[in-house]
């Protein structure tokens, strides 16, 4: 271990707390002096997207997962790239970082499927041409493509939940349907689970003789969550044995099982889009470009706006394909829609995320949507640490170490808003959410030993919690530990402060300090 390691608590904490102080400008910088590794694990994306590299590279400086305060309005077009997600550019993983000779004891992560087709179309327009076949002779392609391929033929060995096993494994249209997982979101899940390969190997997370209860898969039934889920799954765990894994299906796509129903939820959710529905009809700058795509295409209007045209054009973006045109009336005049229209729908909705935020109606949802999927969290990571108490003998086949939950942007974007992490970005395709359990060294390690007199027991590790947005740590901007004294012994969020949060504080935001009161109790 090299030098910069020893002694890392206080070096490493004095990082944070200068990151602390530059939290007002909305940085993630959480820089890896003095960590364990001391360098992130960097993934090499060296082919190029069809409109020749529209991602966004990640070189000296790390990327940015709040928006850098601006004086100018953002570029609706840069921020539509970085949506995208395009696999071309090298991506950086601060996962599995901690000071020294703590240990990881689990991971629990969310990500959202990997880009798609479009769920809706632009009536008049042709289809995208994008076909949802794999091939590794077609970019972007991966070095796993293939095994994955050939592994996924095997699923039969599988333990497939209701109505998981009639869902097919891989994407395998010539000409994608609607919402179909493309080979690109394949190889996003695969990058993204090889780079946690990497990361935490070195943490030896996932024992190479792991049982079937040590790895939890769980997706809802939708074939791009569930393709995206193994992807991520064959990344982490290569040529992984089916016969240990049960995949397990969430209806709702907020991840709530039983605790789903909750009256107030649906209310704030029914007010909220109402705000945005206002909000969208007062701008008349897009009215007007509704108005003038409707008019290039022959189109009414309503019928234009109902076919949700930014899903569809974003797809042409994502994948470098032309804006669709038509030919009108019998002139025989071709229209064709651009990227200035474009541009106006995505200004409008980065304007209704800034109004999100300040009217606060969709946090009061989100805490209430995503509370269940947090508390389950909380709990798994509760077994976990009990099966880790010094001298506790571990329960045969283990505790859950790695749990992996394949969801939509639905689930993640209010996931993002309940930990208070309003300022993130939208969640892109194949973005991730990932919880890390540490548990720091024995309070006497590195002490002189002494003599244990009657009744004298040797003070256990303490435990803490990391949250990771895309590669990086945003911990410290979660509500639960914003506030967190970093000037304290310890370096890291202590998993207490989230425990109270999952189980009382995080209410707060609807005036209760339940989930069954905040859910039932009558308005007004």
């Amino acid at each position: 271990m090299s030098s910069s390691v020893c002694g890392c608590t206080s070096s490493y904490r004095t990082v944070i707390k200068m990151v602390s102080a530059a939290a007002a400008q909305l940085l993630i910088f959480i820089i890896s002096v003095n960590l364990m590794p001391t360098t992130p694990i960097v993934e090499e994306r060296p082919f190029q997207a069809a409109d020749g590299g529209a991602g966004v590279a990640l070189g000296k400086s790390r990327k940015r997962v709040f928006p850098v305060p601006h004086t100018q309005e953002p570029n609706p077009i840069s921020e539509a790239y970085g949506y995208c997600n395009i696999p071309n550019h090298t991506e950086q993983a601060w996962e599995g970082h901690s000071p020294a000779d703590y240990k990881l004891l689990s991971v629990q992560v969310m990500i959202r499927h990997g880009d798609r087709y479009p769920l809706y179309s632009i009536p008049k327009t042709k289809r995208p041409a994008i076909d949802c076949t794999l091939s590794v002779n077609r970019n972007p392609s991966h070095p796993l493509l293939n095994s994955f391929i050939g592994h996924m033929g095997l699923g039969g060995r599988g333990h497939w939940e209701t109505p998981l096993s009639s869902v097919p494994r891989l994407p395998n249209h010539s000409a994608c349907e609607m919402g179909e997982l493309t080979q690109t979101g394949v190889v996003q899940h695969l990058r993204n689970g090889q780079l946690l390969h990497q990361t935490y190997k070195r943490h030896n997370l996932i024992p190479s003789d792991w049982s079937p209860r040590q790895v939890w898969v769980e997706t809802t039934g939708k074939s791009r969550t569930l393709q995206s889920g193994l992807a991520f799954l064959y990344g982490l765990l290569p040529d992984f044995d089916w016969t240990k894994l049960t995949v397990r299906h969430q209806w709702s796509t907020l991840f709530c099982g039983s605790a789903c129903d909750c009256p107030a939820r649906n209310r704030y959710l029914e007010e909220e889009q109402r705000r945005q529905y206002r909000l969208r009809v007062s701008d008349t700058e897009l009215e007007r470009t509704y108005a003038d795509m409707a008019r290039t295409l022959g189109l009414p209007t309503r019928q234009l706006r109902a076919a949700n045209p930014i899903d569809s054009l974003l797809c042409h973006l994502c994948h470098g394909i032309s804006f669709p045109c038509t030919t009108v009336g019998d002139s025989g005049t071709k229209g064709c829609l651009t990227m200035a229209q474009f541009a106006v729908i995505r200004r409008q909705q980065l304007d209704d995320e800034v109004e999100r935020r300040r009217v606060g109606l969709y946090r009061k949802y989100a805490v209430l949507a995503m509370h269940p999927y947090l508390n389950r969290t909380a709990t798994k990571m509760e077994r976990v640490a009990k099966d880790n108490e010094a001298g506790r003998q571990p329960r045969a086949g283990g505790e859950e170490v790695f749990t992996l939950s394949s969801a939509h942007d639905v689930t993640m974007a209010p996931l993002l808003s309940a930990l208070g992490l309003e300022e993130a970005r939208f969640p892109r395709f194949a973005a991730r959410v990932v919880f890390e359990l540490w548990k720091s060294p024995p309070a006497t390690q590195g002490q002189p030993k002494k003599k244990a007199g009657k009744g004298v027991k040797a003070k256990d590790g303490e435990l803490f919690i990391r949250v990771l947005y895309n590669g990086n740590d945003v911990t410290f901007h979660t509500t639960f530990c914003r506030s967190h004294n970093l000037s304290a012994s310890q370096p890291l969020c202590p998993l207490k402060n989230f425990l109270s949060f999952v189980r009382r504080d995080m209410f707060s935001v609807v005036n209760a300090t339940s989930y069954q009161e905040a859910c039932y109790r009558r308005p007004g």
